[in-house]
């Protein structure tokens, strides 16, 4: 099974998780996520004096033979989420258990986003991802749709974990793609300090951050007696 491929017992369960923002969403288009855009929508909003250009189909005729006047409509608009999965490539996220020592970290890492990507995919939200370390590196900014999920998961299943966290210039520029209103999913071991330091940069700066900590079984419980040598 590929590291993307999404077992069926779990995509089963996906089917009842969403992703939402605490924020507004704010992005271009139609979507499920609030937003302080106000336009063609479901939800009323308010009144708004006619102006010039203006569709007459949302004209309330019915307020017009109150007044006398012409009012437009405008409704909230439900937005796309923007979706940013960054994940940890370096060699520490090659550990695996020693119950199952075919299954890395990275693994898991590269499914839990393969689900993020499902789930937004079904909202209709874009999604894009970026690797930190491994080789070869990957960046897609967001896209939507089926095509979109097929690049980002053959690229992911490409990248082999390696090396260290990028010197500050790689980290800098996929934060510059970073949208202010777009929400970030960082999932890592988080035993290089520059991962979380991306995180907080990334919340200083506006962005929502999420972030999902993945570990080995043995360094979570640390089932270790006598004395250890650890490289």
């Amino acid at each position: 099974m590929l590291p993307t491929q999404i077992p069926a017992a779990v995509r089963s369960r996906l089917r009842g998780l969403r992703l939402t923002t605490r924020r507004d969403a704010g992005g271009a288009g139609l979507g499920q996520h609030a937003s302080r855009s106000r336009g063609a929508g479901l939800e009323f909003a308010q009144y708004r004096a006619y102006e010039p250009g203006d569709d007459l189909r949302r004209i309330d005729w019915k307020l017009y033979a109150r007044s006398d006047r012409h009012f437009v409509r405008e409704a909230e608009r439900d937005s796309p989420l923007e979706l940013w999965i960054l994940i940890d490539a370096t060699a520490s996220m090659r550990q695996a258990d020693l119950a199952r020592p075919d299954y890395a970290k990275f693994d898991a890492a590269r499914l839990l986003a393969a689900c993020a990507i499902e789930i937004a995919l079904r909202q209709g939200d874009g999604f894009g991802i970026a690797t930190f370390g491994g080789s070869p590196p990957c960046l897609l900014a967001p896209g939507a749709g089926a095509r979109q999920r097929d690049r980002c998961l053959i690229e992911l299943a490409r990248v082999q974990a390696a090396g260290q966290w990028p010197a500050a210039g790689p980290a800098r520029e996929a934060a510059a793609r970073i949208a202010s209103h777009a929400l970030v999913l960082l999932l890592s071991d988080f035993f290089d300090a520059a991962a979380l330091e991306l995180a907080r940069r990334l919340a200083a700066a506006g962005r929502e951050v999420l972030t999902l900590q993945i570990l080995a079984a043995d360094e979570r419980d640390f089932p270790f007696r006598g004395g250890r040598r650890f490289l």
